[in-house]
C-alpha cells in the first residue's frame, strides 16, 4: 500500500522501492480492492524481499514490519508502527490504508519541503 501511494502521490519528490522481510508471492486480493477504490492498481506490484546487503542504496527506509531490520541499518530509517490487516474485514483494512496513505502523505510534503529548503 505504502509504495502505491508512494508512486501515486509522490513520484515528483521520490522514488519508492517495497520489500518484505517474509514477502507473498503476490499482492492480496483484499489489499488490490482496498486500493482500487482509491483509484490506485497494485494489482501488478511484485513483492520483494528485504535485502539488508543493499541498504546503502536507499537514502530512505520505512519499516511497516513491527520487527527490527536485520544486517546494518539504513541511513535514515523510519519505524512506523502499522497493524496488519491480512487475513482480517474489508473494515480493517480500510483503517490501514488509510493510516498508510496519511503517513505516506505527510513524509511526501517533508520530503518536498526539504526540497524547496
Amino acid at each position: 500500500m505504502a509504495e502505491g501511494f508512494a508512486k501515486s502521490y509522490g513520484s515528483d519528490v521520490m522514488i519508492a522501492a517495497s520489500a518484505g522481510l517474509a514477502p507473498v508471492l503476490r499482492v492480496v486480493p483484499e489489499t488490490v480492492a482496498i486500493m482500487a477504490e482509491l483509484n490506485i492498481d497494485v494489482s501488478k506490484h511484485v513483492p520483494m524481499p528485504y535485502d539488508p546487503f543493499h541498504v546503502d542504496y536507499y537514502d530512505l527506509v520505512v519499516n511497516l514490519s513491527g520487527f527490527r531490520l536485520p544486517g546494518k541499518a539504513p541511513k535514515d530509517l523510519l519505524d512506523w508502527k502499522v497493524k496488519d490487516p491480512y487475513m482480517k474485514s474489508a473494515d480493517v483494512y480500510r483503517k490501514v490504508r488509510d493510516d498508510i496513505e496519511e503517513r505516506v502523505m505527510g513524509l511526501i510534503l517533508q520530503v518536498r519541503r526539504e526540497r524547496k529548503a
